[in-house]
């Protein structure tokens, strides 16, 4: 990771220095220990800064979309005849150029917009798992070592394996490799355990229906509705929200617990076809709501039913997008 993180730096202060993007997403070391947040950089002399280590989690294709939209919106108020397109960089793992190719998918921006900077993935820590392994100490200090995280508490210092606090969904990705760049850093990284890509839902699946129920209800029940899951998704871009429509009012404001199942069933539904399995909205849940199952289980039905994974090419666009004659139709009529 040190290599890549060094010619990370390297190659993204030429391409400023060059004039090929005017911005560079990528992620800087956070305020506190073992974290990295995201950082915006246009100046070649803050290259630096950037890091790639097992700290960087979000989905950085959400922000490329929202700069390149505010550009849009700025350049309004110019001249037609002085207005300039804006190419944005972006340090990219597998899970990201899936978001990626669903913006061009859906043509947000076009593809001229965008320099991949591809990045090997190896998994993220998962820091509701880390915080468990720790019961609850906060990390004063900390480093990345030997594949093991290496801390200080109030209590002592502790060490803990890497691969028992990497995400779920790192841990069974089957695209943590770029599917597209403009410039690739470091070899690829080894393949993951996908094989066990749908076991938790093939084990969701098998229970009653009234299991299955309840357990959902239950999971809602620790919403608070806050949309962080929302305003982290890259997927989730629409200027105004259906929760926050009006006339329709699709949701009600109050805490009943009807609403707060339909915006997560409205907004799972959403996803059909489009989620890239990144874990962000996981991520910034602050009651740890189990989405990533029901996710999961669209993301199954999605490949069996019409061979379709989002994000995986240009040339296969979202199956509720698209019309085929021989289309499954059994789970119209037998859900």
């Amino acid at each position: 990771m040190e290599n890549v993180q060094k010619k990370l730096r390297e190659e993204a202060k030429n391409l400023l220095e060059e004039g090929k993007v005017d911005v560079i997403v990528g992620y800087e070391q956070g305020t506190l220990p073992l974290t990295a947040t995201p950082c915006f950089i246009s100046d070649p002399l803050e290259a630096e800064k950037l890091v790639w280590n097992a700290f960087c989690v979000q989905n950085l294709a959400k922000y490329v979309h929202d700069v390149i939209f505010l550009h849009r919106e700025s350049q309004k108020r110019v001249k037609p005849e002085d207005r300039k397109k804006k190419v944005v960089g972006v340090v990219a793992r597998g899970c990201t150029t899936r978001s990626l190719l669903i913006h061009l998918q859906e043509r947000q921006y076009d593809r001229s917009e965008v320099f991949v900077i591809g990045v090997p993935c190896t998994g993220y820590v998962d820091k509701k798992k880390q915080s468990a392994l720790l019961e609850g100490e906060e990390v004063l200090e900390g480093v990345l070592a030997n594949s093991e995280l290496q801390v200080k508490t109030a209590s002592g210092d502790r060490k803990v394996a890497l691969a028992e606090v990497l995400a779920d969904n790192c841990l069974t990705c089957r695209f943590n490799n770029p599917l597209i760049s403009d410039l690739m850093i470091g070899e690829a990284a080894p393949p993951m355990d996908a094989d066990r890509e749908f076991e938790a839902v093939d084990a969701f699946e098998k229970l009653p229906i009234e299991e299955r129920w309840a357990y959902f209800t239950k999971e809602m029940a620790k919403c608070i509705r806050c949309y962080a899951c929302r305003n982290a998704c890259p997927s989730c871009y629409c200027k105004i929200c259906f929760v926050e429509q009006t006339q329709p009012r699709w949701v009600g404001i109050g805490e009943d617990e009807t609403d707060t199942q339909v915006f997560q069933l409205m907004r799972l539904y959403h996803m059909v076809g489009r989620c890239v399995d990144c874990g962000s909205c996981i991520a910034v849940c602050p009651m740890g709501v189990d989405l990533r199952k029901f996710l999961k289980k669209l993301d199954k039905d999605d490949l069996e039913m019409f061979d379709h994974r989002a994000g995986t090419s240009l040339d296969s666009p979202a199956p509720l997008s698209t019309y085929r004659e021989n289309d499954r139709e059994d789970f119209i009529f037998n859900p």
